[in-house]
Parts: C-alpha cells; sequence; structure tokens
C-alpha cells in the first residue's frame, strides 16, 4: 500500500488530487468562458473575491508612486517563498494555502491581468517522496531479512537539495495544473538558471517564450533549475544586474525582463520591519524608500530557503529601480492568506510597499505619534489657556471668514461637476452639507465660545473620593481618552467644532474629510494649528491629507483610541466593519420617528412635522417615519399634515395599514426601516401608543423618536418606554443636536449604550483614572492578622464650577 502511494506516476497523483481539490473551497461553478488578456469583465459568481472593473493599461517605465494606483497593474508577478509553499515540517507542501493562493491568481487572471508565478516548493515535495521511497526499501530490506513482521526504528539519511528537487518538480507542475484547471486556466513550467540570463540568445528565447504564453492566456510557472543550478556565489552580481541566488532575486530578474507592474513577493512575516520581527519595538514598514536601508537591522533567514528579509529588499530595491512595484507581504498567517493578494492589487495597506516618491509631508502613523505626543501636551494645560485657544479659534472662524468662504466656493464648483474618476455628481443633500455661509460661521463661532465657558475643569475633574483607610485616600479624576478618529463626510463646518471639544478635552486627533470638501479642510485645519499654536501645541491637531484608505486607518489600533464616523449611514456601517480592536461612536442610520396620538393639537402637528422634515432634509435627526393613530385618519388634522407635506413637496411612501387604508394610494414603501436624507417621508397607522412603541423598536434605530399630544400619562408612558438616545414630546425631532442641548458643539450623535449616549460633547470624550495617594501602605497590612482596618468612607467632592 505505502508502495502504491508513494511511487506511482504523477498523472495517476493528478488524478487522486482532484477530488481532494473538489472537496475544497475551490470547487466552485467554474469559468467557462476565455478571456483575452485585454479584456475586462464584470463579477463572477465562482469566487469569494470581488473582481475589480479598472483599466489595466499603462505604460511600462516608472513604478507606480502610491499603493492606491496598484489596482491599474495589468502584468504582474506572484513570488511564493519555500516557507510560503511548503509545510511547517519542511516535508510536504501547504495544500490548502496554495488552494487560496491559485485561487487569488486565477481571479486576477480572469480579469484581464497577466499573472506569473515564481514559485518555491520542488525541493520539500521532492523530500517528501523520496523519504517515503526510502522508507519503503528499509522496510522490505529488514522484512527480508529477519523473517518477521516487526520493524525497527529506521534512521533516514540526510537527502541531498538536488535530489530532492529533480524528484519534485514534476510533482509540483503536476498540483499546480490540478488546481489552475478548476478555474479552466491553463499553466505553464518553466525552469532557469543563473546562465540563462548571461547569454543573451537564451534570454531572447525566455522573453520570447514568456510573452507567448501571457499572449494565450497561460499563466508562466517559473522556478530555478534547483537539480542542476550550482551553489549560490556571495557578492556576484553583475554591475547593474542582478545575478540569480534565489527565487527572490529570480522573481526580481523575471520582473524586471518582462516589464511588469508590480512584483508581490510573499514570504512568512508580515513585510519589513524596522528590526528583526519579534524584538522589542519592532514596527512593520508601509512603504519603504531607496536609501532607507541603513535604518533597518536584519535578522536571520526564514526557517526554509536560500534567502533571508536582506535578500528580499536588495531584490525589491533593483526590481524597483527597473521600473516595478514591489510589495512584501504575509502569505502563510490564515487570517490573511486567502486575500491577501487581491488585498494588495486593491491597493489595501498591506505588507510593505516600495516606493521611490517620498510624500511631502508626514506620514499617518507619523501623524498619530505627533497627535498623541501634542493630546498630552495639551491635557497638561491649565483650563484657561485651553478656553484661550478655542477663543482664539471662534475668533479666526470669524476674522478669515472671506478665506474660508472663497475655499468652500472652490469645492462647491468642483462638487457640482462630475467626479473624474466616477464620473457622478455629488448629491443635493450632501451638497447642502458641503456649503459654508457667513451664518454657518457666525453660529460655530458661538458653539466654540460656548465650549470654552464648559471646559474649565473638564480635564482632572475629581468625581469620588474615598479614605480607604488613614492616610490611604482614592480619588476617580476625569481624562481624555487620548487620540480621537474623526473621519467626516461633506462637513466641513464639522472641523472646527470637533476640533474645539477635543481642545477643551486634552484629546489628540487625527481628522480624515472627504476628498469633496478638501480647499475648505485645510484652510479650517491651518486655523485651528494656528489657535492651538499660541501656547506651543499646534501638532496635537492633525488632517490626514495623504492617500490613506478609511479602512486603513481603522487598522492603527496602537495609535487611535476611538473613532468617530460623523456621515451617511453607508460609512459608519463601513467603519464599524473594518474597525479591528479600536471602539467606533456613532450611530449607522438617522431613523426618526413622529408618532401623532389621537389627542393631539391640531396647531401643534403640522409646525412639528414641518420643521422635522422640512427644515434640514439631510441631517440624521431628520423625520423620517410619521405614526399617525387610526382614529385621525379622514379627519381635518389628518388633510392639513397631508395638504402641508404637498405644499413642501415632500414625496410621500405609505406603510403596509396605511396603504390598505387608501383606494389609490402613494408608492408603498419598499422598507419601514429607511432613511431618506431628503424630502422623503414613510406615513404608517397604528391602533395604539403602544403600537407606535413596538414599531419604533423594530424599524428604528434608537435615535431620536417623538410623541406629539396632549394626554400627559400617555406622554409620560412613551418617553419611559421608548428605548432611543433622545425621546421628546411635543418638539421636533430637529433638537437632538449638541449645540441646541446646550453642549456648545457634538461630534456626533450615539446609539451605542456604553459610555455615551446621544449628542455627544465635551463629557463624552473623556474617561477616568483613579489616583492613590499613601504612605508605605502593603496590602498586608490589612489581611486577617494586619494592624489595619478598611475604612471606605466616602469624602466630600469639590464642588463643580459651573459658571
Amino acid at each position: 500500500m505505502l508502495r502504491q502511494i508513494c511511487c506511482s506516476g504523477f498523472q495517476p497523483f493528478r488524478q487522486r488530487l482532484l477530488p481532494w481539490l473538489q472537496s475544497t473551497t475551490l470547487s466552485r461553478s467554474r469559468a467557462t468562458d476565455r478571456v483575452q488578456p485585454s479584456a475586462i469583465r464584470h463579477v463572477r459568481s465562482w469566487s469569494n473575491i470581488p473582481f475589480i472593473t479598472v483599466p489595466l493599461s499603462r505604460t511600462h517605465g516608472k513604478s507606480f508612486a502610491h499603493r492606491s494606483e496598484l489596482k491599474h497593474a495589468k502584468r504582474i508577478v506572484v513570488k511564493l517563498g519555500s516557507a510560503v509553499v511548503t509545510r511547517g515540517d519542511e516535508c510536504g507542501l501547504a495544500l490548502g494555502r496554495l488552494a487560496s493562493i491559485v485561487e487569488q491568481v486565477s481571479v486576477l487572471q480572469n480579469q484581464g491581468r497577466e499573472m506569473m508565478l515564481v514559485t518555491s516548493g520542488a525541493v520539500a515535495f521532492g523530500k517528501q517522496r523520496l523519504r517515503h521511497e526510502i522508507l519503503l526499501s528499509q522496510s522490505v530490506r529488514q522484512a527480508l531479512h529477519s523473517g518477521q513482521n516487526q520493524l525497527k526504528e529506521m534512521a533516514i539519511p540526510v537527502l541531498e537539495a538536488r535530489a530532492c528537487a529533480a524528484a519534485g518538480q514534476s510533482g509540483l507542475m503536476a498540483l499546480y495544473e490540478a488546481m489552475f484547471t478548476q478555474y479552466s486556466i491553463c499553466a505553464a513550467q518553466i525552469l532557469v538558471t543563473n546562465l540563462d540570463f548571461h547569454d543573451e540568445q537564451k534570454r531572447r528565447n525566455l522573453n520570447g517564450t514568456l510573452h507567448e504564453l501571457l499572449r494565450m492566456n497561460i499563466v508562466p510557472i517559473v522556478n530555478t533549475n534547483d537539480a542542476v543550478v550550482p551553489p549560490a556565489e556571495p557578492n556576484s552580481d553583475l554591475q547593474g544586474v542582478i545575478s540569480v541566488k534565489d527565487n527572490d532575486s529570480l522573481a526580481a530578474r523575471l520582473a524586471v525582463e518582462m516589464k511588469t507592474d508590480l512584483l508581490i513577493v510573499l514570504s512568512d512575516v508580515e513585510g519589513l520591519f524596522d528590526s528583526p520581527p519579534g524584538s522589542d519595538d519592532a514596527k512593520l514598514i508601509d512603504i519603504f524608500y531607496p536609501g532607507d536601508q541603513q535604518s533597518v537591522t536584519f535578522g536571520t533567514k526564514s526557517r526554509v530557503g536560500m534567502g533571508g528579509m536582506e535578500a528580499k529588499v536588495k531584490a525589491a530595491l533593483w526590481a524597483l529601480q527597473g521600473g516595478t512595484s514591489v510589495v512584501i507581504a504575509n502569505g502563510t498567517h490564515p487570517k490573511v492568506s486567502g486575500h491577501v493578494i487581491t488585498d494588495i492589487v486593491e491597493g489595501k495597506k498591506v505588507g510593505t510597499f516600495f516606493s521611490e516618491v517620498k510624500p511631502a509631508g508626514p506620514t499617518v502613523e507619523q501623524q498619530g505619534e505627533m497627535a498623541r505626543s501634542g493630546g498630552r501636551m495639551l491635557a497638561t494645560l491649565e483650563p484657561e489657556q485651553r478656553a484661550e485657544i478655542i477663543h482664539h479659534l471662534a475668533d479666526l472662524l470669524t476674522d478669515q471668514r472671506e478665506e474660508i468662504l472663497l475655499a468652500n466656493k472652490k469645492d462647491l464648483e468642483e462638487a457640482e461637476g462630475k467626479d473624474q474618476v466616477t464620473g457622478r455628481r455629488l448629491a443635493a443633500p450632501l451638497l447642502k452639507r458641503l456649503s459654508l455661509s457667513t451664518s454657518k460661521l457666525n453660529s460655530l463661532a458661538i458653539g466654540l465660545r460656548q465650549i470654552a465657558a464648559s471646559s474649565q475643569d473638564s480635564v482632572g475633574r475629581v468625581l469620588r473620593r474615598t479614605r480607604i483607610a488613614k492616610n490611604l485616600e482614592l480619588e476617580q479624576v476625569t481624562v481624555p481618552i487620548g487620540v480621537l478618529l474623526v473621519i467626516f463626510e461633506s462637513r466641513p463646518d464639522c472641523l472646527p467644532q470637533v476640533a474645539a471639544l477635543a481642545i477643551a478635552s486634552g484629546n489628540g486627533l487625527l481628522l480624515k474629510g472627504g476628498k469633496e470638501a478638501t480647499h475648505s479642510n485645510r484652510i479650517l485645519h491651518l486655523l485651528a494649528q494656528e489657535a492651538l499654536s499660541i501656547h506651543g501645541v499646534k501638532e496635537a491637531i492633525q488632517l490626514v491629507n495623504t492617500r490613506e484608505e478609511v479602512e486603513d486607518l481603522c487598522r492603527l489600533d496602537k495609535m487611535i483610541d476611538l473613532i468617530i464616523p460623523r456621515g451617511s449611514s453607508q460609512l459608519v456601517r463601513d467603519i464599524q466593519k473594518a474597525a479591528k480592536g479600536i471602539p467606533v461612536m456613532g450611530h449607522s442610520e438617522g431613523i426618526c420617528h413622529m408618532y401623532v396620538d389621537s389627542e393631539a393639537s391640531v396647531d401643534k402637528v403640522t409646525r412639528l412635522v414641518r420643521d422635522s422634515k422640512c427644515e434640514y432634509p439631510a441631517a440624521c435627526n431628520a423625520l423620517e417615519t410619521l405614526l399617525i393613530h387610526r382614529d385621525l385618519l379622514r379627519t381635518p388634522l389628518f388633510d392639513q399634515i397631508i395638504d402641508m407635506l404637498r405644499v413642501e413637496q415632500v414625496k410621500i411612501h405609505a406603510g403596509p395599514k396605511f396603504a390598505s387604508y387608501l383606494t389609490f394610494s402613494p408608492s408603498e414603501v419598499k422598507s419601514l426601516r429607511t432613511e431618506y436624507g431628503d424630502l422623503e417621508l414613510c406615513i404608517e397607522v397604528v391602533d395604539s401608543v403602544q403600537e407606535a412603541i413596538d414599531h419604533i423598536h423594530k424599524y428604528g434605530s434608537s435615535h431620536t423618536d417623538v410623541i406629539v399630544t396632549e394626554n400627559e400619562k400617555t406622554a409620560e408612558f412613551f418617553l419611559q418606554h421608548v428605548d432611543s438616545a433622545c425621546v421628546f414630546w411635543n418638539a421636533s425631532t430637529r433638537f437632538s443636536d449638541g449645540y441646541r442641548f446646550g453642549l456648545g458643539a457634538e461630534v456626533g450623535i450615539s446609539t451605542s449604550r456604553i459610555h455615551a449616549r446621544g449628542p455627544v460633547g465635551l463629557e463624552g470624550l473623556l474617561t477616568t483614572k483613579w489616583l492613590l495617594r499613601g504612605q508605605d501602605h502593603v496590602v498586608s497590612d490589612f489581611s486577617e492578622h494586619g494592624s489595619l482596618k478598611y475604612l471606605h468612607e466616602n469624602l466630600p467632592v469639590p464642588q463643580r464650577n459651573t459658571n
């Protein structure tokens, strides 16, 4: 049986492998239509990795300057290191990992890209086969000599690498062929040595072969011919040409020879670190620039293979110089290996990206560090000094209004035109949010001065004092949260509000605004830093201007303590999904309800509905669903509501019960859980206040909900039983706002139940710490036989300054 498994030919091996492949994630519905390299196709259903429909043509010459440009890469080389291809015992292949890699390469190939693989693994595959062969031979000989079935412990000799490569190369290729066949993709094997690159004729032949394979939509699988390759010679690189000593240098040489756009080097580490991975303070380098080698300390090479990180960096820099972009990333981590290649091509922050273009300003990591240190300095200022900074910022908003409005006008003009990438115009509600005016700036300045007044005793305020024992006193005091990341869309007025709250609470701040408000955000940020500079804490607030994707920012869990999204419900949902290990404060939707009770005042209802829906329909606190008691149907009050909505040009969507009462109803609502953000409103009928509450709990978003009634008992029942952040009686939903609550401003409205809920102002940006002051106290003194006893006496807390 052992001989049948280990020594049968590779064609039967391939046949035995296919059932395993069909039982894995590779057995998705097969792609039957072939695609020429120049074609771009839409998303297909056989893979869980989405297609990217982007233009792929580019002129090779210079490498990409930014990660976001990698999506335009057409010709890509993927280098699989020995640690990626082999199992942990170095004897055999990591089949599941290889299957995932083949799937990703197939997805990109079928998008119209030209994919090439440089792979290790022949030695490991051959070692597995030869070990089985040796074990079998030894067992047969021993059985013949001993005349009994009991086998003694057998030693396996050290296997020579070239012999292993010779035995494993065909099996490795058979495996790749079987895997790529599942995606209707053909693969071809090419074995090379360093001499093939030195011989001009062989180089031309190799180049021609590869180009012909790519033209026929075949994936070339390239490997060094380890069965005959001579030992690597140190420092044997020709001038300006990298010597092929290992698969790292082979991949770089191949990438440059074939004028590829992108080289992806997969290894068993996340990328390049500034010191050996695993050492204290080792940090992953996001972008590596030529000349940075001096700042890096290289560790040992990987557990298998010939090259180490130093060899990879050398090969990457050589390829970069030849016009090929390079990313070094981890291809072994089980959580990321299933999408690491496609993530890199999509421009996500994975591994280390090699770039020749250094950004003009600091990286986002550096900005995070500056915000952290600046925030700590800000927290140590006297309350009067922080208030002075905010007052100065308020003065700048009015003094520099002309410059601010001019920058905002530029944003509005650009937003009203078509986006160069999407070809779409900015939606009308977003345009309204983008617009600034003199009145808005004046309101902002008033709000900032309110924040300054309320910030006098915010940081360091004593909340609780306890005498633990004699001369041992405990205090709980307020402190800043740390570094806040605020991501906002189309709301430049958000920037000074959030900046003032961060200053008042002593928090460092990273701001990421939408590109539609670039000019407005830039000048407002400059004004904030000008105000901060009067007390030397200019760096506490940073505006992220790099091409950082929001998803990448949400991964900076070591730099950011809280994320606050300000924008559409889709933005909030995306951030909540992307944030790993960082709490997110906010609400995903603002589905606000108003219940009109049977005892509602005719005079109040129309005013409240008009203000809640029509005053600013794009706001998150605008009315979205109007619940009407059944007894009010076909009454003058109901007719007044409908007439007012018609005059205001509000489009009405009928809920199921409301539609059943009408012969000719408005368009029936598609979903009762909809945030329109425009002059659209859902109307539904309920039989009682309890049914209204049940409807709100089922379809609402726990944001703001209102009852309109003259019955105090009914109103109090509603106020106590509706489980939302803000619940009002006979008041517009639009009052759900930090400024209107007297908080000065808000960083957002939270519907979560932990830490802060509703409009989040200054108090919501603080946490606490405990201060214990003693005199040589130790816990053993309070033991059963100790000399001290716990007192736990509550002490008076200093009165808060409310002026």
